[in-house]
């Protein structure tokens, strides 16, 4: 297995992230497809790591693609490209495996803290937090209590002291979770990306990560966020 295919119907979303995976070492090699069929051709020929779909494929649809592509490809993590609006697309997505999902103007930085979460283990398909909205609809799959913890041995495990992140760092985590930028992230709070910066910062700091990626595993391994 090797590298990302993105599978975008839009010419101009598809050429603009794959410019942005080749900036990103863990997703190299970078191929692109604009339908299912070539999806799963270019499955065949080489099985990816990671694919980026797009929630609405012409034809047969998203949820055809990922059945395909887990017939050459079963180890693939399907990511799926949506907006808070395609709750009806996620959740046959989800329910056929999707790791999770990721706006389609993602950035080359948060694109890579996602590459390093999906190898890490499976993603955070819906987040829900104090305050913060579920960005799926109810009922929507909820992955994320298949995190991929060894929990057979859970009594054996010393329980950690209680992390208390405020409801600004929790959102901001959210965000994160969600494959957002910190400008973006910013725009939905109404804060300054600097604000952003501040927050993230402080909650690294009280979870103990080291960047996004580990942030995020750390806030679901510790039911922060869901």
């Amino acid at each position: 297995m090797a590298g990302v295919i993105v599978c975008h119907a839009s010419a101009t979303v598809r050429e603009r992230l794959v410019v942005t995976s080749i900036g990103v070492p863990a997703l190299a090699p970078v191929r692109a497809a604009a339908t299912a069929d070539e999806l799963v051709t270019l499955a065949r020929r080489v099985p990816p790591t990671i694919v980026l779909v797009d929630a609405h494929l012409p034809g047969a649809g998203t949820p055809d693609a990922i059945r395909r592509l887990r017939a050459v490809a079963p180890a693939a993590a399907v990511v799926v490209l949506a907006g808070p609006d395609d709750g009806a697309a996620l959740d046959r997505a989800l329910a056929l495996g999707a790791r999770g999902f990721l706006a389609p103007d993602i950035g080359r930085a948060e694109l890579a803290a996602v590459a390093a979460h999906v190898q890490a283990g499976p993603m955070l398909a819906a987040t829900r937090a104090a305050g913060v909205p579920n960005p799926l609809p109810p009922g929507a799959a909820d992955m994320s209590t298949d995190a991929g913890w060894d929990v057979e041995d859970e009594a054996d495990v010393p329980v950690p002291e209680p992390i208390e992140l405020t409801k600004r760092e929790v959102q901001v985590l959210v965000g994160m979770s969600n494959g957002r930028s910190n400008a973006q992230i910013g725009a939905e709070l109404f804060l300054s990306e600097d604000t952003v910066k501040t927050h993230a910062r402080r909650l690294f700091r009280k979870l103990g990560a080291n960047d996004r990626a580990q942030a995020v595993a750390i806030g679901l391994r510790r039911g922060i966020i869901r």
